[in-house]
Protein backbone atom coordinates (compact mmCIF):
# COMPACT_ATOMS: atom_id res chain seq x y z
CA UNK A 1 0.00 0.00 0.00
CA UNK A 2 2.95 2.31 -0.57
CA UNK A 3 0.88 4.50 -2.89
CA UNK A 4 -1.42 5.28 0.06
CA UNK A 5 1.22 7.00 2.17
CA UNK A 6 2.30 9.15 -0.77
CA UNK A 7 -1.28 10.20 -1.47
CA UNK A 8 -1.93 11.04 2.18
CA UNK A 9 1.27 13.06 2.38
CA UNK A 10 0.08 15.06 -0.62
CA UNK A 11 -3.27 15.75 1.08
CA UNK A 12 -1.35 16.93 4.14
CA UNK A 13 0.82 19.29 2.08
CA UNK A 14 -2.22 20.74 0.36
CA UNK A 15 -4.07 21.23 3.64
CA UNK A 16 -6.88 19.02 2.37
CA UNK A 17 -7.06 16.15 4.87
CA UNK A 18 -9.57 13.35 4.52
CA UNK A 19 -12.28 13.97 7.10
CA UNK A 20 -13.53 10.84 8.78
CA UNK A 21 -16.02 10.18 11.56
CA UNK A 22 -16.28 7.07 13.69
CA UNK A 23 -19.22 5.25 15.27
CA UNK A 24 -18.18 3.25 18.33
CA UNK A 25 -15.59 4.02 21.00
CA UNK A 26 -14.88 0.66 22.55
CA UNK A 27 -11.53 -1.12 22.69
CA UNK A 28 -11.07 -1.21 18.92
CA UNK A 29 -12.55 2.23 18.31
CA UNK A 30 -10.12 3.84 20.74
CA UNK A 31 -7.28 2.18 18.86
CA UNK A 32 -8.56 3.61 15.57
CA UNK A 33 -8.83 7.10 17.10
CA UNK A 34 -5.29 6.88 18.44
CA UNK A 35 -3.92 5.76 15.08
CA UNK A 36 -5.62 8.49 13.04
CA UNK A 37 -5.00 11.36 15.43
CA UNK A 38 -1.34 10.63 16.13
CA UNK A 39 0.08 8.70 13.22
CA UNK A 40 -1.77 9.40 9.96
CA UNK A 41 -0.93 12.63 8.15
CA UNK A 42 -3.51 13.79 5.66
CA UNK A 43 -6.47 12.47 7.69
CA UNK A 44 -8.56 13.95 10.50
CA UNK A 45 -10.98 12.27 12.88
CA UNK A 46 -13.60 15.01 13.10
CA UNK A 47 -16.25 13.28 15.22
CA UNK A 48 -16.98 10.19 17.33
CA UNK A 49 -20.42 8.87 18.18
CA UNK A 50 -20.99 6.47 21.05
CA UNK A 51 -24.00 5.56 23.17
CA UNK A 52 -21.91 6.30 26.28
CA UNK A 53 -20.63 9.80 25.66
CA UNK A 54 -17.81 9.53 28.18
CA UNK A 55 -16.25 6.75 26.13
CA UNK A 56 -16.20 8.96 23.02
CA UNK A 57 -14.50 11.71 25.02
CA UNK A 58 -12.04 9.16 26.42
CA UNK A 59 -11.12 8.04 22.89
CA UNK A 60 -10.19 11.58 21.90
CA UNK A 61 -8.31 12.25 25.14
CA UNK A 62 -6.25 9.06 24.84
CA UNK A 63 -5.44 10.09 21.27
CA UNK A 64 -4.12 13.45 22.48
CA UNK A 65 -7.16 15.48 21.41
CA UNK A 66 -8.78 16.93 24.56
CA UNK A 67 -11.59 19.44 24.47
CA UNK A 68 -14.03 17.64 22.18
CA UNK A 69 -17.38 19.42 22.02
CA UNK A 70 -20.63 17.60 22.67
CA UNK A 71 -23.18 18.14 19.86
CA UNK A 72 -26.80 17.14 19.43
CA UNK A 73 -27.66 18.47 15.96
CA UNK A 74 -26.33 18.30 12.43
CA UNK A 75 -25.80 22.07 12.44
CA UNK A 76 -23.70 21.93 15.61
CA UNK A 77 -21.62 19.09 14.21
CA UNK A 78 -21.05 20.87 10.91
CA UNK A 79 -19.98 23.99 12.81
CA UNK A 80 -17.39 21.97 14.73
CA UNK A 81 -16.08 20.48 11.49
CA UNK A 82 -15.72 23.92 9.92
CA UNK A 83 -13.85 25.20 12.98
CA UNK A 84 -11.59 22.16 13.22
CA UNK A 85 -12.90 21.22 16.67
CA UNK A 86 -13.41 17.50 17.46
CA UNK A 87 -17.02 16.63 18.22
CA UNK A 88 -18.70 13.86 20.21
CA UNK A 89 -22.33 12.80 20.23
CA UNK A 90 -24.69 10.06 21.36
CA UNK A 91 -26.56 10.25 18.04
CA UNK A 92 -24.61 8.30 15.41
CA UNK A 93 -26.97 9.37 12.64
CA UNK A 94 -25.68 12.93 12.94
CA UNK A 95 -22.36 11.67 11.60
CA UNK A 96 -24.10 9.98 8.69
CA UNK A 97 -25.99 13.14 7.77
CA UNK A 98 -23.51 15.98 8.35
CA UNK A 99 -21.69 17.69 5.49
CA UNK A 100 -17.92 17.85 5.54
CA UNK A 101 -17.33 14.16 6.32
CA UNK A 102 -15.80 11.98 3.61
CA UNK A 103 -16.13 8.57 5.27
CA UNK A 104 -17.70 6.80 8.22
CA UNK A 105 -15.90 4.09 10.19
CA UNK A 106 -18.43 1.75 11.85
CA UNK A 107 -16.81 -0.25 14.65
CA UNK A 108 -19.62 -1.31 16.98
CA UNK A 109 -20.22 -4.96 16.05
CA UNK A 110 -23.96 -4.24 16.39
CA UNK A 111 -26.10 -5.37 13.47
CA UNK A 112 -29.35 -3.40 13.79
CA UNK A 113 -27.73 -0.15 14.93
CA UNK A 114 -24.94 -0.53 12.39
CA UNK A 115 -27.43 -1.05 9.58
CA UNK A 116 -29.13 2.28 10.36
CA UNK A 117 -25.81 4.13 10.49
CA UNK A 118 -24.41 2.62 7.30
CA UNK A 119 -27.55 2.99 5.22
CA UNK A 120 -27.94 6.62 6.28
CA UNK A 121 -24.27 7.31 5.51
CA UNK A 122 -24.66 5.81 2.04
CA UNK A 123 -27.77 7.90 1.42
CA UNK A 124 -25.76 11.01 2.25
CA UNK A 125 -22.91 10.16 -0.09
CA UNK A 126 -20.32 8.95 2.43
CA UNK A 127 -17.92 6.08 1.99
CA UNK A 128 -18.25 3.35 4.63
CA UNK A 129 -15.47 1.36 6.31
CA UNK A 130 -16.58 -1.51 8.55
CA UNK A 131 -14.93 -3.13 11.53
CA UNK A 132 -18.22 -5.00 11.84
CA UNK A 133 -18.15 -8.38 10.11
CA UNK A 134 -21.44 -9.23 11.81
CA UNK A 135 -23.24 -6.53 9.83
CA UNK A 136 -21.58 -7.38 6.53
CA UNK A 137 -22.20 -11.09 7.01
CA UNK A 138 -25.91 -10.44 7.58
CA UNK A 139 -26.91 -7.75 5.05
CA UNK A 140 -23.68 -6.76 3.34
CA UNK A 141 -24.82 -7.84 -0.11
CA UNK A 142 -27.75 -5.43 -0.21
CA UNK A 143 -25.78 -2.62 1.48
CA UNK A 144 -23.23 -2.97 -1.33
CA UNK A 145 -26.08 -2.55 -3.84
CA UNK A 146 -27.14 0.67 -2.10
CA UNK A 147 -23.53 1.90 -2.06
CA UNK A 148 -23.02 1.19 -5.76
CA UNK A 149 -26.19 3.09 -6.62
CA UNK A 150 -24.98 6.06 -4.53
CA UNK A 151 -21.51 5.99 -6.07
CA UNK A 152 -19.70 5.40 -2.78
CA UNK A 153 -17.35 2.69 -1.54
CA UNK A 154 -18.59 0.11 0.96
CA UNK A 155 -15.76 -1.94 2.43
CA UNK A 156 -14.65 -4.10 5.32
CA UNK A 157 -11.47 -2.75 6.91
CA UNK A 158 -7.87 -3.61 6.20
CA UNK A 159 -6.19 -5.12 9.25
CA UNK A 160 -9.25 -7.11 10.29
CA UNK A 161 -8.74 -10.75 9.31
CA UNK A 162 -11.14 -10.69 6.33
CA UNK A 163 -9.41 -7.62 4.93
CA UNK A 164 -6.00 -9.20 5.42
CA UNK A 165 -7.22 -12.32 3.63
CA UNK A 166 -8.58 -10.36 0.67
CA UNK A 167 -5.35 -8.41 0.31
CA UNK A 168 -3.48 -11.72 0.29
CA UNK A 169 -5.96 -13.18 -2.21
CA UNK A 170 -5.44 -10.23 -4.57
CA UNK A 171 -1.68 -10.70 -4.28
CA UNK A 172 -1.96 -14.44 -4.93
CA UNK A 173 -4.24 -13.98 -7.94
CA UNK A 174 -1.82 -11.39 -9.27
CA UNK A 175 0.81 -14.13 -9.39
CA UNK A 176 -1.45 -16.26 -11.57
CA UNK A 177 -2.25 -18.58 -8.65
CA UNK A 178 -5.89 -19.59 -8.10
CA UNK A 179 -7.00 -19.44 -4.44
CA UNK A 180 -8.92 -22.61 -3.56
CA UNK A 181 -8.99 -22.26 0.24
CA UNK A 182 -8.95 -19.13 2.39
CA UNK A 183 -8.13 -19.95 5.99
CA UNK A 184 -7.91 -18.38 9.41
CA UNK A 185 -5.49 -19.44 12.18
CA UNK A 186 -7.11 -19.74 15.63
CA UNK A 187 -5.75 -20.55 19.05
CA UNK A 188 -9.05 -21.65 20.61
CA UNK A 189 -12.47 -22.88 19.54
CA UNK A 190 -15.13 -23.82 22.10
CA UNK A 191 -18.76 -23.12 21.19
CA UNK A 192 -19.86 -23.20 24.84
CA UNK A 193 -17.75 -20.30 26.09
CA UNK A 194 -19.72 -17.34 27.48
CA UNK A 195 -19.04 -13.90 29.01
CA UNK A 196 -18.55 -15.45 32.45
CA UNK A 197 -15.87 -17.88 31.30
CA UNK A 198 -14.13 -15.13 29.30
CA UNK A 199 -14.42 -12.34 31.87
CA UNK A 200 -10.89 -12.63 33.28
CA UNK A 201 -9.28 -12.65 29.83
CA UNK A 202 -11.38 -9.69 28.74
CA UNK A 203 -10.46 -7.74 31.87
CA UNK A 204 -6.76 -8.48 31.32
CA UNK A 205 -6.85 -6.82 27.89
CA UNK A 206 -9.46 -4.14 28.57
CA UNK A 207 -11.97 -5.74 26.21
CA UNK A 208 -15.69 -6.48 26.26
CA UNK A 209 -16.42 -10.01 27.56
CA UNK A 210 -19.12 -10.65 24.95
CA UNK A 211 -16.79 -9.62 22.13
CA UNK A 212 -14.09 -11.92 23.49
CA UNK A 213 -16.69 -14.69 23.75
CA UNK A 214 -17.68 -14.29 20.11
CA UNK A 215 -14.09 -15.14 19.17
CA UNK A 216 -13.90 -18.12 21.50
CA UNK A 217 -17.28 -19.67 20.63
CA UNK A 218 -16.72 -19.51 16.86
CA UNK A 219 -19.32 -16.88 16.05
CA UNK A 220 -16.76 -14.26 15.01
CA UNK A 221 -14.74 -16.60 12.80
CA UNK A 222 -17.97 -17.79 11.19
CA UNK A 223 -18.80 -14.20 10.25
CA UNK A 224 -15.26 -13.47 9.13
CA UNK A 225 -15.10 -16.50 6.87
CA UNK A 226 -18.61 -15.87 5.53
CA UNK A 227 -17.57 -12.34 4.63
CA UNK A 228 -14.56 -13.70 2.74
CA UNK A 229 -16.67 -16.32 0.97
CA UNK A 230 -19.17 -13.69 -0.12
CA UNK A 231 -16.38 -11.53 -1.51
CA UNK A 232 -14.72 -14.35 -3.48
CA UNK A 233 -17.63 -16.63 -4.42
CA UNK A 234 -16.54 -19.44 -2.11
CA UNK A 235 -18.38 -22.00 0.04
CA UNK A 236 -17.91 -24.04 3.20
CA UNK A 237 -17.09 -27.73 2.94
CA UNK A 238 -19.64 -28.54 5.66
CA UNK A 239 -21.75 -26.76 8.26
CA UNK A 240 -19.42 -25.14 10.77
CA UNK A 241 -16.40 -25.64 8.46
CA UNK A 242 -13.84 -28.43 8.86
CA UNK A 243 -11.71 -26.65 11.45
CA UNK A 244 -8.91 -29.17 11.99
CA UNK A 245 -6.93 -29.02 15.24
CA UNK A 246 -3.17 -29.56 14.96
CA UNK A 247 -0.39 -29.81 17.49
CA UNK A 248 0.49 -26.39 18.90
CA UNK A 249 3.25 -24.78 16.90
CA UNK A 250 2.67 -26.80 13.74
CA UNK A 251 3.74 -24.55 10.82
CA UNK A 252 0.98 -23.33 8.57
CA UNK A 253 3.10 -24.34 5.57
CA UNK A 254 1.77 -27.87 6.17
CA UNK A 255 -1.84 -26.73 5.66
CA UNK A 256 -2.26 -28.67 2.39
CA UNK A 257 -2.19 -31.87 4.48
CA UNK A 258 -5.24 -30.91 6.56
CA UNK A 259 -7.94 -30.37 3.95
CA UNK A 260 -9.53 -32.59 1.24
CA UNK A 261 -7.17 -32.30 -1.71
CA UNK A 262 -9.65 -33.79 -4.16
CA UNK A 263 -12.24 -31.16 -3.28
CA UNK A 264 -9.73 -28.32 -3.60
CA UNK A 265 -8.54 -29.53 -7.00
CA UNK A 266 -12.00 -30.27 -8.38
CA UNK A 267 -12.32 -26.96 -10.19
CA UNK A 268 -15.45 -26.00 -8.24
CA UNK A 269 -15.85 -23.05 -5.89
CA UNK A 270 -13.09 -22.71 -3.34
CA UNK A 271 -13.80 -23.02 0.37
CA UNK A 272 -13.27 -20.95 3.48
CA UNK A 273 -12.12 -22.65 6.67
CA UNK A 274 -9.86 -22.38 9.71
CA UNK A 275 -7.32 -24.32 11.74
CA UNK A 276 -6.72 -24.43 15.50
CA UNK A 277 -3.20 -24.53 16.87
CA UNK A 278 -1.03 -23.75 13.84
CA UNK A 279 1.64 -21.07 13.74
CA UNK A 280 1.95 -18.20 13.07
CA UNK A 281 -1.22 -17.19 14.81
CA UNK A 282 -3.31 -15.20 14.64
CA UNK A 283 -2.76 -15.01 10.92
CA UNK A 284 -4.42 -15.95 7.66
CA UNK A 285 -3.45 -18.30 4.88
CA UNK A 286 -4.43 -19.26 1.35
CA UNK A 287 -4.00 -22.54 -0.48
CA UNK A 288 -3.74 -22.01 -4.21
CA UNK A 289 -3.03 -23.89 -7.43
CA UNK A 290 -1.17 -23.09 -10.63
CA UNK A 291 -1.74 -24.86 -13.96
CA UNK A 292 1.51 -23.86 -15.66
CA UNK A 293 4.24 -26.54 -15.18
CA UNK A 294 6.99 -23.99 -15.78
CA UNK A 295 5.62 -21.72 -13.08
CA UNK A 296 5.21 -24.76 -10.83
CA UNK A 297 8.94 -25.33 -11.23
CA UNK A 298 9.64 -21.74 -10.19
CA UNK A 299 7.32 -22.02 -7.17
CA UNK A 300 9.20 -25.12 -6.05
CA UNK A 301 12.51 -23.27 -6.49
CA UNK A 302 11.16 -20.43 -4.33
CA UNK A 303 10.42 -22.88 -1.47
CA UNK A 304 6.64 -23.11 -1.96
CA UNK A 305 6.91 -26.89 -2.26
CA UNK A 306 6.12 -29.36 -5.05
CA UNK A 307 2.41 -28.54 -5.28
CA UNK A 308 -0.24 -29.06 -6.40
CA UNK A 309 -1.32 -26.86 -3.45
CA UNK A 310 0.81 -23.88 -2.52
CA UNK A 311 0.47 -22.14 0.84
CA UNK A 312 0.68 -18.36 1.20
CA UNK A 313 0.19 -16.68 4.55
CA UNK A 314 0.24 -13.40 6.43
CA UNK A 315 1.50 -13.92 10.00
CA UNK A 316 -0.49 -11.17 11.70
CA UNK A 317 -3.53 -8.94 11.48
CA UNK A 318 -3.15 -5.46 12.89
CA UNK A 319 -6.79 -4.35 12.99
CA UNK A 320 -6.96 -0.67 13.95
CA UNK A 321 -3.44 0.09 12.72
CA UNK A 322 -4.60 -0.54 9.15
CA UNK A 323 -8.09 0.96 9.24
CA UNK A 324 -6.91 4.38 7.99
CA UNK A 325 -5.52 2.62 4.92
CA UNK A 326 -9.05 1.48 4.09
CA UNK A 327 -10.35 5.02 4.47
CA UNK A 328 -7.69 6.33 2.09
CA UNK A 329 -8.30 3.52 -0.42
CA UNK A 330 -12.01 4.34 -0.47
CA UNK A 331 -11.80 8.14 -0.56
CA UNK A 332 -8.77 8.59 -2.80
CA UNK A 333 -8.88 5.54 -5.06
CA UNK A 334 -12.49 4.22 -4.87
CA UNK A 335 -11.02 0.85 -3.91
CA UNK A 336 -12.56 -1.56 -1.41
CA UNK A 337 -10.42 -3.84 0.71
CA UNK A 338 -13.33 -6.30 0.79
CA UNK A 339 -16.95 -6.14 -0.31
CA UNK A 340 -19.57 -8.73 -1.33
CA UNK A 341 -19.30 -9.69 -5.00
CA UNK A 342 -23.03 -10.24 -5.44
CA UNK A 343 -25.49 -12.72 -4.00
CA UNK A 344 -24.42 -14.21 -0.66
CA UNK A 345 -22.64 -17.58 -0.78
CA UNK A 346 -22.28 -18.32 2.95
CA UNK A 347 -24.61 -17.51 5.84
CA UNK A 348 -23.94 -17.52 9.60
CA UNK A 349 -26.77 -19.48 11.20
CA UNK A 350 -27.88 -19.67 14.83
CA UNK A 351 -27.26 -22.71 17.05
CA UNK A 352 -28.32 -23.20 20.67
CA UNK A 353 -25.43 -22.91 23.12
CA UNK A 354 -27.64 -24.30 25.88
CA UNK A 355 -31.08 -25.87 26.00
CA UNK A 356 -33.55 -23.06 25.21
CA UNK A 357 -37.15 -22.75 26.38
CA UNK A 358 -40.27 -21.45 24.70
CA UNK A 359 -40.82 -17.85 25.72
CA UNK A 360 -37.10 -17.08 26.07
CA UNK A 361 -35.82 -13.95 24.32
CA UNK A 362 -32.53 -14.60 22.57
CA UNK A 363 -29.54 -12.60 23.75
CA UNK A 364 -26.79 -11.18 21.55
CA UNK A 365 -23.77 -12.51 19.70
CA UNK A 366 -21.11 -13.75 22.11
CA UNK A 367 -23.51 -14.09 25.02
CA UNK A 368 -25.03 -17.10 26.80
CA UNK A 369 -27.70 -18.60 24.55
CA UNK A 370 -26.44 -19.00 20.98
CA UNK A 371 -23.37 -19.39 18.80
CA UNK A 372 -22.84 -19.06 15.07
CA UNK A 373 -22.06 -21.65 12.40
CA UNK A 374 -21.08 -20.95 8.81
CA UNK A 375 -23.40 -22.68 6.33
CA UNK A 376 -23.80 -22.46 2.58
CA UNK A 377 -26.45 -19.88 1.77
CA UNK A 378 -28.50 -22.19 -0.43
CA UNK A 379 -28.78 -24.70 2.40
CA UNK A 380 -29.66 -22.03 4.94
CA UNK A 381 -32.45 -20.71 2.71
CA UNK A 382 -33.78 -24.16 1.81
CA UNK A 383 -34.00 -25.08 5.51
CA UNK A 384 -35.28 -21.64 6.56
CA UNK A 385 -32.44 -21.33 9.09
CA UNK A 386 -32.28 -18.29 11.36
CA UNK A 387 -29.28 -16.01 10.67
CA UNK A 388 -27.31 -15.18 13.80
CA UNK A 389 -27.30 -11.53 12.79
CA UNK A 390 -31.06 -11.29 13.26
CA UNK A 391 -31.40 -13.63 16.26
CA UNK A 392 -30.97 -11.12 19.07
CA UNK A 393 -34.31 -10.06 20.51
CA UNK A 394 -36.28 -12.90 18.90
CA UNK A 395 -38.75 -14.74 21.17
CA UNK A 396 -38.76 -18.52 21.08
CA UNK A 397 -41.99 -20.26 20.15
CA UNK A 398 -40.83 -23.74 21.20
CA UNK A 399 -38.11 -25.51 23.19
CA UNK A 400 -34.79 -25.96 21.38
CA UNK A 401 -32.22 -28.56 22.50
CA UNK A 402 -28.55 -27.70 22.88
CA UNK A 403 -26.61 -27.49 19.58
CA UNK A 404 -29.73 -27.55 17.37
CA UNK A 405 -29.85 -24.99 14.57
CA UNK A 406 -32.76 -22.56 14.88
CA UNK A 407 -35.17 -21.75 12.06
CA UNK A 408 -37.41 -18.79 11.40
CA UNK A 409 -40.31 -21.06 12.35
CA UNK A 410 -38.88 -21.35 15.88
CA UNK A 411 -39.03 -17.64 16.69
CA UNK A 412 -41.10 -14.50 16.76
CA UNK A 413 -39.23 -11.55 15.26
CA UNK A 414 -39.31 -8.13 16.93
CA UNK A 415 -41.36 -5.57 15.08
CA UNK A 416 -40.02 -2.83 12.84
CA UNK A 417 -36.36 -3.76 12.53
CA UNK A 418 -34.35 -2.43 9.61
CA UNK A 419 -32.24 -5.60 9.46
CA UNK A 420 -35.32 -7.68 8.66
CA UNK A 421 -36.36 -5.24 5.95
CA UNK A 422 -32.88 -5.37 4.44
CA UNK A 423 -32.88 -9.17 4.55
CA UNK A 424 -36.15 -9.20 2.64
CA UNK A 425 -34.77 -6.73 0.07
CA UNK A 426 -31.58 -8.76 -0.25
CA UNK A 427 -33.40 -12.00 -0.98
CA UNK A 428 -35.75 -10.31 -3.43
CA UNK A 429 -32.95 -8.44 -5.24
CA UNK A 430 -30.85 -11.56 -5.73
CA UNK A 431 -33.79 -13.89 -6.34
CA UNK A 432 -33.06 -15.93 -3.22
CA UNK A 433 -36.45 -16.01 -1.53
CA UNK A 434 -37.21 -19.73 -1.68
CA UNK A 435 -39.22 -19.53 1.54
CA UNK A 436 -42.12 -17.26 2.53
CA UNK A 437 -40.81 -13.94 3.78
CA UNK A 438 -39.73 -14.18 7.41
CA UNK A 439 -41.39 -10.81 7.91
CA UNK A 440 -44.69 -12.64 7.62
CA UNK A 441 -44.08 -13.99 11.14
CA UNK A 442 -43.89 -11.06 13.49
CA UNK A 443 -45.62 -9.76 16.58
CA UNK A 444 -47.73 -7.54 14.36
CA UNK A 445 -48.92 -10.35 12.14
CA UNK A 446 -49.66 -12.67 15.05
CA UNK A 447 -51.74 -10.00 16.77
CA UNK A 448 -54.05 -9.59 13.79
CA UNK A 449 -57.36 -11.39 14.31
Amino acid sequence: MLIIDTALAQRQRLGQPIRVAMVGAGFMGRGVALQICRYVPGMELVAIANRTLSQARRAYEEAGEPGAREVDSVLALETCIQRGQPAITEDALLLSRAAGIDAIIEVTGAVEHGAHVVLEAIRHGKHVVLLNAELDGTVGAILKVYADRAGVVYTVSDGDQPGVTLNLARFVKGLGVKPVLCGNIKGLHDPYRNPTTQEAFARQWGQNPSMVTSFADGSKISFEQAVIANALGMEVAQRGMLGPTVAPGTPISKAAEWYPTERLLSGGPGIVDYVVGAEPGPGVFILGTHDDPIQQHYLKLYKLGPGPLYCFYTPYHLCHFETPTSVARAVLFQDAALAPQGAPCVEVITAAKIGLRAGDTLDGIGHYMTYGLAENYAVARAQNLLPLGVAEGCRLLRDIPKDQALTYDDVLLPEGRLVDQLRQEQEAYFGLAAQPSPLAVSEASLSVG
